[in-house]
């Protein structure tokens, strides 16, 4: 009989994190001390969006480097799990009556092993990934995230992967840089929505006006974050593995919820 397994929202961020050691790489990678192995890993990566709700279905999904002009050391992280096709097919059994299709197109892209070469480095593990339709509302990704709530009973971990705030047009190249003010509040906000489970203020966060509009110019990296709220229930507790953000823009908040 598996554990109940947990659901996680990681703040990946820029891709160098994937080769850094800082306090937030240090943090992913203890968080998985007190998580049961799972049979297989479910990402949602912000990274690959759809018309409609696709997942990956294949034993060797290839490894996607979705970015440009980073250091060679980048590109020359492999990371390369095998053994998730039929996974995959059991999660759109369970999604039967969403419309949801299968394809071996994309492959792992960095939302997914940018953090995963932190906290599963062996690659052991069946990963595969499902897509952001983007013709879906806020209430609709929300609504996904609960019916995948069976997949907890079976040793599967779900990790959605984005950022709470994601501004790159106005981001500090630096990455240890202060953070914008609003972009404190915000993450505050939503964190705080988290823990007393206030998900209204999740799916319409645009309630909190001009620090929330800065926050999230574009839905791609917060919606992850709708699909771990969906799946959190009553009882479980709420802790997180990481609180901060990067260059200044970039929140790095990192949830681990049940």
């Amino acid at each position: 009989m598996n554990k109940k397994m947990p659901v996680l929202f990681i703040g990946h961020g820029s891709p160098m994190n994937a080769i850094l050691n800082n306090s937030y790489t240090e943090a992913i990678c203890k968080s998985i001390e007190n998580i049961p192995k799972p049979e297989a890993i479910l990402v949602i990566s912000a990274h690959w969006e759809t018309e409609g709700t696709c997942i990956t279905a294949s034993d060797s999904p290839k490894q996607i480097y979705d970015f440009y002009g980073f250091p060679e050391e980048l590109y020359n992280i492999k990371y390369n799990p095998t053994g998730a096709k039929k996974y995959a097919q059991m999660v759109a059994t369970e999604l039967a009556d969403s419309n949801i299709m299968l394809t071996e197109k994309w492959g792992l892209d960095h939302g997914a092993w940018s953090v995963l070469t932190h906290m599963y480095p062996k690659a052991d593990i069946p990963v595969f990934q499902m897509s952001l339709n983007r013709l879906g509302d806020a209430n609709y990704h929300y609504n996904l995230g609960k019916k995948l709530s069976s997949l907890r009973e079976k040793g599967i971990l779900i990790i959605g992967s984005g950022d709470i705030v994601h501004n790159l047009r106005i981001m500090n190249y630096e990455m240890d840089a202060k953070p914008f003010d609003w972009a404190s509040e915000f993450d505050n906000y939503i964190s705080e929505a988290i823990v007393s489970r206030m998900h209204d203020n999740i799916i319409h966060y645009e309630k909190l006006g001009k620090s929330a509009e800065l926050s999230v110019p574009t839905k791609e990296h917060y919606l992850p974050l709708l699909y771990i709220a969906g799946l959190q229930e009553e009882s479980d507790e709420v802790n997180f593995i990481y609180k901060g953000i990067q260059h200044s823009s970039m929140s790095m908040t990192s949830i681990q919820i049940g």
